[in-house]
């Protein structure tokens, strides 16, 4: 394995934030971790597709880039099957495997960036699913002790982009393999409004995986700016859930607000982010080459020149704006480094 001194992270996040790493690798088997982990190298700093990071600073230590590749059909039922990736694979890469050989589960969740091995730990959901809906297991090595540590779909204490991982093991284990079980008789989820709705603007009923897939797609690609032309990491904060009563104050003084239900819990609602943001007057507004994305207020961008703390203190002063305005407080849901 080789490792890099003074490299440029540029490339290797999609807000094309230009901070450096004192030294860099790419693992690409247990053996380089391994190799890692004896050579002791402090702090490390653990990057996948980089897609959902913010990069405020260069970073002293080691960055390791997870590469670790391979798709298998590990076994199969009369109904299900069970498969495991590697946690370096591109997820959308995995989506398009899956839906080529007709197993569902995966087409709701198509063109989300980033890598197999962050699904679980942001537990990535889109347009009505959720990676914890199809999530059988994971394994993973503990960076402080060197074990091999396998856990189920309870371990993780998946919840809302949020897991276990992000909380008392963030930074702690690296992710190696993920293990998903899918459908061999696929059923279309359309719990999602807007999603139901795109599909019936074009006259089709009864969708097929593949057909539900390329919906996702065209409504993120209307939605969403290609971090290959403009940096970003899509959404920036959560949906945040707030009281009902909260929210019945709100829709008093604006009553075009967005908010749904959560199910099994009356006390709390989801707020749409991005309304609060675009009503709080934040959307297409830019501060030097940061700013906010002009058709979808969810979304922070890079103009080109921006830093990460720039794009940071424009994320700072929307949180400040949406409390003062609404008495809601917006959580980021990429990680800062």
């Amino acid at each position: 394995m080789k490792i890099s001194s003074s490299i440029s992270l540029k490339p290797f996040n999609t807000f094309g934030i230009d901070a450096r790493a004192e030294r860099f690798a790419v693992l690409r088997s247990e053996e380089d971790l391994r190799a890692i982990l004896r050579a002791n190298i402090a702090p490390l700093h653990l990057l996948g597709g980089g897609s959902n990071v913010l990069l405020t600073k260069d970073l002293p230590g080691l960055v390791l880039r997870n590469e670790l590749k391979g798709i298998e059909l590990e076994s199969e039922t009369g109904t299900h099957v069970l498969i495991s990736a590697g946690a370096g694979e591109v997820w959308h890469d995995l989506v398009m495997w899956a839906i080529d050989n007709n197993f569902g589960g995966l087409e709701n969740l198509s063109l989300i960036p980033g890598t197999v091995g962050a699904a679980p730990i942001q537990n990535i959901g889109a347009y009505g699913a959720e990676l914890k809906d199809v999530f059988e297991k994971l394994e993973a090595f503990h960076l402080e002790t060197g074990e091999r540590m396998v856990f189920k779909s309870e371990d993780c204490r998946f919840g809302y982009r949020n897991s276990i991982f992000k909380n008392e093991l963030k930074g702690r284990c690296l992710i190696t393999r993920v293990w998903l079980r899918l459908t061999k008789s696929p059923r279309p989820n359309l719990s999602y409004r807007i999603l139901a709705d795109s599909l019936r603007n074009k006259g089709i009923t009864q969708p097929g995986i593949r057909e539900l897939s390329e919906t996702v797609m065209e409504i993120r690609r209307s939605k969403l700016p290609d971090p290959a032309l403009l940096g970003n990491t899509g959404s920036f904060f959560k949906n945040p859930e707030v009281p009902v009563q909260l929210c019945e104050a709100i829709k008093k003084e604006f009553p075009d607000l967005v908010a749904f239900p959560l199910p099994g819990n009356e006390e709390l609602v989801k707020l749409a982010a991005g309304w609060l943001i675009e009503k709080a007057g934040w959307k297409g507004r830019r501060i030097g080459d940061a700013g906010v994305h002009e058709k979808q207020a969810l979304v922070l961008v890079n103009y080109g020149k921006a830093t990460g703390k720039d794009i940071l203190n424009l994320a700072q002063e929307i949180q400040a704006d949406v409390k003062e305005k609404f008495g809601v407080s917006l959580e980021p849901e990429v990680n800062i480094w």
